[in-house]
């Protein structure tokens, strides 16, 4: 009988040419653990199938869908193909460092947990890297609770996102409760992943030291909240709400998070409203939920930002969350952030 790998890598690919090779070369290079790679074409235009389907390593294997399932879809097929003890999620977009795994794997089954994050690196355009976590804070910190999580995913109130982290998953835990990301959700399919495995019971260790690469690309923002995401997202965590059952800190968190949700709707629709000129629904827009006027300053903020050459991670925490309903600069439509 042939072991199964220590971890599957599964990546979610659409229109990925330029970057999936560089993602499967540093799932590969994973040191001390047995790994495969399981690349998933969501239906891509460009040439993102041929390109893995190039790859002779046998520890690659490439699943081809017919129909673009999005982000979602795409990661769940791969978990259903996924052999190994351990499942990390890789966008097809970034990187990881060699030891990663070996290091994660090793921390999770000291402290017997089913989950493990670690620290992110930012890599710009240029090269240059800023980590994106304090690893004293994340130290301090060495077991992610489920109302820190849901805390952390605030919209437009948080400074450090825990939801840019890249969770690992024992495969059987994820089996064992029948956990699979969010198909109607575009962004913030992970959030409510990783917040149902907490809430499952799941205990997920942190690891202070960065072993993910997060790559940003200069070009168009790709990730733009718009108001049916807001209401996807709504509609999901409601759904979490009725499925698991609450500490009373979580409760306090998920509220503060809802209203977080709430108060975007309306940010969103005031926005429209002056967009089109209609100034008097916008008024009763603001009437209705005053929160949503304070808002207004941020995409000028964060423009400004940018025009005027601040380092991209900064901007990041401050104005691009991955929950928080704000843009990611040059990422890809299947980088799970937030």
């Amino acid at each position: 009988m042939i072991e199964p790998p220590d971890v599957t890598f599964v990546i979610a690919a659409y229109n990925s040419a330029e970057t999936i090779g560089r993602a499967i070369e540093s799932a590969l290079a994973q040191r001390d653990v047995v790994t495969e790679v399981v690349v998933v074409d969501d239906a891509s235009s460009d040439a993102t199938r041929d390109i893995v389907g190039q790859i002779a390593d046998p520890r690659v294997r490439l699943i081809t869908l017919a129909q673009n399932r999005g982000p979602g879809g795409a990661r769940n097929a791969g978990l259903e193909a996924a052999r190994g003890r351990w499942i990390a999620i890789l966008d097809s977009d970034d990187t990881v460092e060699p030891d990663r795994l070996a290091r994660l794997i090793s921390r999770a089954e000291k402290a017997r947990a089913q989950i493990a994050v670690d620290n992110l690196d930012v890599i710009a355009a240029d090269g240059s890297r800023q980590r994106m976590f304090s690893e004293a804070e994340l130290a301090r910190q060495n077991q992610l609770t489920l109302p820190a999580f849901i805390a952390s995913n605030v919209l437009f109130r948080t400074e450090h996102n825990f939801g840019y982290m890249k969770p690992v998953f024992a495969r059987s835990f994820l089996a064992d409760h029948g956990l699979r990301f969010d198909e109607t959700l575009k962004i913030g399919e992970d959030y409510i992943l990783l917040a149902s495995a907490l809430a499952r019971g799941g205990r997920c260790v942190v690891e202070p030291t960065a072993g993910y690469a997060y790559h940003l690309r200069e070009g168009s923002i790709s990730r733009v909240l718009k108001p049916h995401h807001v209401e996807a997202m709504i509609l999901s965590d409601q759904r979490f709400v009725i499925d698991h059952r609450l500490d009373r800190a979580a409760k306090a968190a998920q509220q503060r998070r809802s209203q977080s949700l709430y108060e975007a709707r309306s940010f969103l629709a005031l926005v429209e409203h002056l967009k089109r000129g209609a100034f008097l629904r916008a008024l009763g827009e603001a009437i209705g939920n005053p929160a949503a006027i304070r808002h207004l300053r941020m995409p000028i903020a964060a423009r400004l930002r940018r025009l005027l050459g601040r380092s991209a991670p900064s901007s990041i925490r401050s104005a691009a969350k991955p929950a928080g309903g704000r843009s990611i600069p040059g990422k890809s439509p299947y980088s799970s952030k937030g």
